[in-house]
């Protein structure tokens, strides 16, 4: 009787303490960050009836909150892993653009590489939750605010000579391209072809991946969605859609590894000539928020990477990283200790 094909492999062991040594030399990497920075604002009220006027909820507002959203918020948690980060990037100056640039210098951050452009809009997703008294609010709206087009050819000249200049000495290189037009295909193609050492190079792009192909990326995070819009095809259970979607993206792009988050069903990771691997979940899988995971796992990726991981031990640990992330409501961070804790409780389990 022939045997069936099989569709994965369930990942293979890894060494927790392996991967917690690698957390541990986090702390003093360099890491550019080149992407749309974005502005999540949250408006939490307290419903108090429904109006007459239409067939809606009043909120009583409780409290206004901003956190830095897009690339941003991955620049936001490769610091709180212990990254020395660089962030280029353009912000408008209006609030929200004044609120981003000073969230980072409160954290050391250096922003000489944020562009501010005169009369463009900060982009911004401002979200509405309403909830009853002591109970948790639940998202009813989202308003967002976006610039009418890129930020001009001077600023993204002068971006991009930042990146040449910066990633001379960074150890790794990480794109977030939301769309908003910071990151450019061709000019990371020609920063990339000018530098004389190899990094790892890590994109999440939302519409464009493959635009980068030839750019210098050596590995990309993409989520199942993203690819299933990529290659014009539907995957959910189907995982030899999944393995022929991955397995095209890899060639095309030449990377050395690719990491497709799944939801619930945790991550897939490809590498050329191999097999794909399944990696569960880390956690529970009933998410609180998913609001802004893949840049938690964009940031641990790039990190890991930079830190001396393999494909296979960076998948994991960025995994781990966004098991924590989504229990935590809103657009959030893991810190180095969350991160390093997480991993030392998961190989005691191991070993009791």
């Amino acid at each position: 009787m022939k045997r069936a094909k099989k569709q994965a492999n369930t990942s293979p062991a890894v060494d927790l303490m392996v991967l917690a040594d690698t957390v541990e030399r986090f702390a003093g990497k360099t890491v550019v960050i080149l992407g749309d920075f974005v502005a999540d604002a949250f408006q939490y009220g307290d419903i108090t009836r429904v109006s007459r006027e239409a067939p809606v909820l009043i909120l009583r507002h409780r409290e206004s909150q901003i956190v830095p959203g897009g690339g941003a918020n991955a620049a936001n948690n490769l610091a709180a892993l212990g990254a020395r980060v660089i962030p280029i990037s353009a912000v408008g100056d209006d609030v929200a653009g004044d609120w981003l640039v000073n969230s980072f210098r409160e954290k050391k951050v250096d922003t000489s590489g944020i562009v501010r452009v005169k009369g463009w809009t900060t982009p911004t997703k401002t979200r509405f939750l309403a909830g009853w008294a002591h109970t948790v609010g639940q998202q009813v709206l989202r308003v967002d605010y976006e610039p009418g087009e890129p930020p001009p050819e001077v600023c993204r000249q002068k971006m991009h000579q930042t990146l040449a200049t910066r990633i001379k000495k960074a150890d790794a290189l990480a794109i977030s391209d939301y769309g908003f037009g910071v990151a450019q295909p061709n000019e990371v193609r020609r920063t990339m072809a000018a530098l004389k050492r190899d990094i790892p190079v890590t994109l999440d792009s939302r519409y464009r991946l493959t635009d980068y192909a030839r750019a210098g990326i050596t590995a990309a995070t993409p989520n199942e969605a993203e690819m299933e819009a990529l290659h014009h095809t539907a995957i959910g259970r189907n995982l030899a859609e999944l393995r022929r979607c991955g397995a095209a993206t890899v060639a095309e792009m030449k990377l050395h590894s690719l990491v497709v988050t799944r939801g619930r069903d945790g991550m897939a990771l490809f590498q050329p000539g191999e097999e794909f691997i399944h990696i569960p979940v880390h956690g529970s899988n009933q998410a609180v928020d998913v609001t802004g995971a893949g840049d938690t796992v964009l940031a641990a990726y790039t990190l890991s990477l930079a830190s001396g991981a393999s494909p296979l031990e960076a998948a994991h640990i960025a995994n781990i990283a966004g098991g924590l992330v989504v229990m935590k409501r809103g657009t959030a961070t893991v810190s180095h200790e969350e991160l390093l804790e997480a991993i030392r409780d998961a190989a005691s389990e191991t070993t009791a």
